[in-house]
């Protein structure tokens, strides 16, 4: 009798047993966006913007810029005026061989609003006096990865 009963939970004992050594293991998605969040949480405050370049063949806007230690969600798509300084890309004339870097700006957004015909959108003005790169490889801050490829007409917010 009791060996019956012991047989019949001796499926659940090998089971739990065999899961108990077991462990989720998170996706190389969720790491890399783990260690974005905090790599934001650890810039340090200052007079200064992050910029993510955003190179798409058919549109004219630069990139995404948000203050630092804020989340990719508030950045703004911006067109960037260069007459104080070539944008990154352009003072060493390789049109979107940047596409993807983030940078730290300087400069201010004049508070006006830019008209991109491409793309029918209207976009703030961000006058560039100056930048550093950060990252040439940063953490993925879109859904889909075809949001940054160049010949796509993909206009995607950061998450």
């Amino acid at each position: 009798m009791h060996l019956r009963r012991f047989l019949s939970f001796f499926p659940l004992f090998i089971s739990t047993g065999f899961f108990a050594g077991c462990q989720a293991v998170d996706s190389p998605d969720k790491v890399s966006r783990a260690a974005m969040v905090a790599a934001i949480n650890a810039e340090p405050e200052g007079d200064y913007f992050i910029g993510r370049r955003y190179y798409k063949v058919d549109y004219k806007f630069w990139g995404w810029v948000r203050k630092p230690r804020q989340p990719w969600t508030t950045a703004k798509l911006v067109m960037l005026n260069e007459h104080e300084k070539l944008a990154p890309d352009r003072a060493i004339a390789k049109l979107g061989s940047d596409n993807n870097c983030e940078y730290k700006l300087f400069g201010t957004f004049s508070g006006e609003t830019v008209y991109e015909p491409a793309s029918n959108g209207f976009y703030p003005e961000f006058l560039l006096k100056g930048y550093e790169l950060v990252s040439a490889t940063p953490a993925n801050i879109f859904r889909i990865s075809a949001a940054m490829d160049p010949i796509k007409r993909i206009i995607m917010q950061p998450y």
